[in-house]
């Protein structure tokens, strides 16, 4: 077998067997193929693509080149959430207590931001203290005694998908389904959680800019997961919009513990809500039929009835409770729920103003997160430090009246030089306009 016959055979639209799929991504792991000639397949990949078959096949050959966290040890079924990325997402953050206080274990492994779109490990090393970095006793025990941890990912959980994605964003194929879907299922399926639902957000801040794409990448996704054992399903979510009122990892935590307390933003509780109803309702459907795939009405009854569960963990305050525990655990200053000056801080606080009176409309959700980037709030290059005090509050959302004069975001900054380009950035964001703008579907589709 050669690889350059593999290339061909994928740049004529050739449709590839397992063992050449295994072939490929064991030789790339190991250095016996160079990276330009896996840059040529990557590229011939994302002009050709891959069918569902040939894209499992990629999904499992990168799980098995590392190593498979063993969650077995941990009480009850798993289960796990993943978001493909947006500006804003402080989703994990409100989730994973409330889910926990539900009764429900939590054993997520995370990363850090790129780009404009934030990592969860980012947002919670903002809590001063705060360890992301457990061994794997540590995290297993700390699941079973608190129904919630999180960790950082390990150096040898799928070493294919940190080889492979590097090249793809060095040579501008990130934008790939099929390529996406395995490198985000490989981490899944090798984090070891029996119930997976997707996050898989629309919009001009997200990966996928239009429904038809967010639809294709779910199905492929749910697909894989299914084919593999694993009970997975997608929610598609609107990321035309920053999500809530903050982009910035210290302000993103603060916006977090508001919801959890009850009065944080609307949007946020109901994708959180949503994600955490079908983390339940797949456990709870496996705990049922043994297994065996549930039917979408039994799915959706179960679902109804975890939403009102979830509901009540804020009501009463258990979830807020729980994020409280899990602080401590982990070794944070949980006192940070009750005193938010503990939090960093930036220098400069500069307000944006309206330069003209009508609707609000975000075109460009993506600015948004670029604006609290460039402040260093994201990072340009993985290896870049992110400033957790700095960031943008969004005042005026899509569909919001506003006058000339009005503030429609704040900048914290602490480089008064960067707040022009984080200004320019903003505004670039969205429109203002005469006409009533509506404003957006937030839960769009399901898919099974």
């Amino acid at each position: 077998m050669r690889m350059y016959d593999l290339i061909v055979k994928k740049r004529d639209g050739g449709e590839l067997t397992r063992e050449e799929i295994d072939y490929i991504i064991e030789g790339y792991t190991d250095g016996d193929i160079p990276d330009y000639q896996m840059s040529a397949w990557l590229m011939a990949v994302f002009y050709k693509g891959m069918n569902a078959r040939e894209t499992a096949d990629m999904t499992m050959a990168m799980v098995r080149s590392g190593d498979m966290l063993d969650l077995s040890a941990i009480n009850g079924i798993k289960a796990d959430k993943h978001s493909t990325g947006g500006v804003g997402d402080k989703v994990t953050l409100v989730l994973a207590p409330m889910v926990a206080a539900a009764g429900v274990p939590v054993a997520k492994m995370s990363g850090r931001g790129l780009g404009h779109t934030g990592g969860t490990i980012d947002k919670l090393e903002s809590i001063p203290g705060f360890n992301t970095s457990l061994t794997e006793d540590t995290f297993v025990k700390q699941v079973n005694s608190i129904k919630i941890a999180l960790t950082g990912q390990t150096g040898n959980l799928t070493p294919a998908d940190k080889k492979i994605y590097a090249l793809r964003d060095a040579t501008g194929i990130v934008d790939s389904i099929p390529l996406i879907a395995s490198s985000i299922m490989s981490k899944k399926i090798a984090a070891g959680a029996q119930v997976i639902v997707l996050d898989v957000t629309c919009g001009s801040g997200a990966f996928m800019h239009n429904i038809e794409d967010a639809r294709k990448l779910a199905r492929l996704m749910v697909d894989i997961g299914d084919n593999v054992g694993r009970r997975t399903i997608a929610v598609i979510t609107d990321m035309d919009e920053p999500l809530g009122n903050t982009v910035g990892n210290a302000m993103e935590v603060i916006e977090a513990v508001e919801t959890l307390k009850g009065r944080g933003s609307r949007d946020v509780l109901d994708v959180c809500l949503e994600l955490g109803a079908w983390m339940i309702a797949g456990i709870e459907a496996d705990m049922a039929d043994t297994g065996k795939a549930a039917d979408r009405q039994m799915l959706e009854q179960l679902h109804d009835k975890a939403y009102e569960r979830l509901e009540t963990t804020i009501k009463d305050g258990s979830a807020l409770d729980k994020f409280r525990e899990w602080i401590t655990a982990q070794n944070g200053n949980s006192a940070v729920i009750d005193d938010y000056s503990l939090f960093p801080s930036s220098k400069y606080i500069y307000d944006v103003k309206a330069d003209r009176t009508g609707y609000i409309r975000y075109t460009r959700a993506d600015e948004a997160g670029m604006a609290s980037m460039v402040l260093g709030g994201g990072r340009a290059k993985k290896d870049d430090a992110v400033n957790p005090a700095v960031g943008v509050e969004i005042c005026a959302k899509t569909g919001d009246y506003v006058h000339q004069g009005d503030v429609i975001a704040r900048i914290h900054s602490d480089d008064e030089k960067m707040t022009a380009e984080s200004e320019k950035r903003l505004k670039n964001a969205f429109v203002i306009e005469d006409n009533e703008v509506e404003r957006n579907m937030l839960i769009k589709e399901i898919v099974f």
